[in-house]
């Protein structure tokens, strides 16, 4: 090998495959845009030009089913002949998330999932989990508290999508036949 690409392997992992060493480097970026339908979105980088191509499958290896737009995220990638590509996601961090910013509802003749009536005051949840493509997920209170059910007709509704793992949001509550659910959504201060 090279003098130059042991002295990288000292810093970076040096992987290859078909005759041709891929240089991996650890970067961090901000989610330009991902689109859970599509399978894949692109991160801009803090200290590189170009853009990063992140696919579905390297989110689901580290957890997650989607991102929002301005989360960033720390990711191994490597420079491909298309661009960089993120082949390991190391960390997410969502504060960075664009701030939510409620829509007025739209009308639509969407009526498949029937609202709950609100019971009580706001409290403050965490979204455990959501899948865009299935329409659903569930928000937790807490160690040791039921889990809350939100669909997505609802979050359309509030004006609150997209929600991500790890967003903190406020909501009051109702009873449906299956459990805790989404009733209202609150703009967090």
């Amino acid at each position: 090998m090279t003098a130059k690409i042991e002295q990288l392997r000292s810093k970076q992992e040096v992987t290859k495959s078909d005759d041709t060493a891929e240089v991996s480097f650890e970067l961090t970026g901000r989610v330009k845009w991902f689109n859970t339908v599509k399978g894949f979105g692109f991160l801009t980088p803090k200290n590189e030009q170009g853009d990063v191509f992140l696919h579905l499958s390297c989110l689901r290896e580290a957890g997650h089913e989607y991102v929002a737009e301005g989360v960033s995220i720390s990711c191994i990638v490597v420079r491909r002949a298309k661009g960089l590509q993120a082949i390991k996601v190391l960390d997410i961090d969502t504060s960075t998330a664009l701030p939510f910013e409620p829509r007025p509802a739209e009308k639509s003749n969407i009526t498949n999932h029937p609202a709950v009536q609100p019971q009580g005051d706001f409290v403050e949840v965490e979204v455990k989990w959501f899948d865009p493509v299935k329409g659903y997920g569930f928000l937790t209170r807490g160690d040791g508290t039921a889990d809350i059910f939100v669909h997505m007709e609802t979050l359309r509704r509030e004006g609150a999508l997209p929600v991500q793992a790890g967003q903190r949001l406020r909501v009051r509550i109702g009873e449906s036949t299956k459990g805790p659910q989404v009733a209202e959504i609150e703009r967090p201060e």
